[in-house]
């Protein structure tokens, strides 16, 4: 059923019928087909694709506001997923504020030995390559993606930190 749904979007869409494939990408092709009181075709004709065009014509607001609310669906998750990713961010600055108020040397210091701990055995791994002993890639591979990841949270989070300082 989708691939049928995926090559009458394609149709519509080159045949310049956006309104129409807007109205079922958000509600479907049956609610589309019963709002508007026809049937579409799966796989239609250019005769089908002129007689489509002429309905877009003629319910042309309702297709609008089919449309509309496509476009404030996705406005919803979008905000939804900001405001989640926000919220991810501030907890991690929080937990990092708590860090470095701790009276632990290794909690203010986890982040940098752990981003060192990783570049050393990274290097030490590229070291061996250079001598001839062959270092699994499996494990170079690991290490460049862990060190990819606290790099980006160490100096990336660093950053939003500071941002976020300016900003109060």
């Amino acid at each position: 059923m989708i691939p049928i749904i995926g090559a009458l979007l394609g149709t519509l869409a080159e045949s310049g019928l956006t309104l129409l494939s807007s109205a079922i990408q958000a509600k479907g092709k049956e609610v589309v087909e019963n709002t508007l009181g026809v049937k579409i075709p799966d796989n239609p004709t250019p005769a089908d694709v002129e007689k489509l065009r002429q309905l877009q014509y003629d319910h042309e607001e309702r297709l609008l506001e089919l449309g509309i609310e496509k476009a404030k669906l996705e406005q919803a998750e979008l905000t939804a997923l900001l405001a989640a990713q926000a919220n991810q961010e501030n907890n991690i600055s929080e937990r990092w504020k708590a860090d470095m108020s701790s009276d632990s040397w290794l909690s203010k210091n986890i982040r940098p030995m752990a981003l060192i701990a990783i570049f050393m055995a990274y290097f030490l791994f590229t070291a061996m390559s250079a001598f001839g002993y062959n270092a699994q890639e499996s494990y170079v591979n690991l290490l460049g993606s862990w060190g990819q990841i606290v790099f980006l949270a160490y100096f990336g989070g660093r950053t939003v930190e500071k941002i976020m300082e300016m900003k109060k």
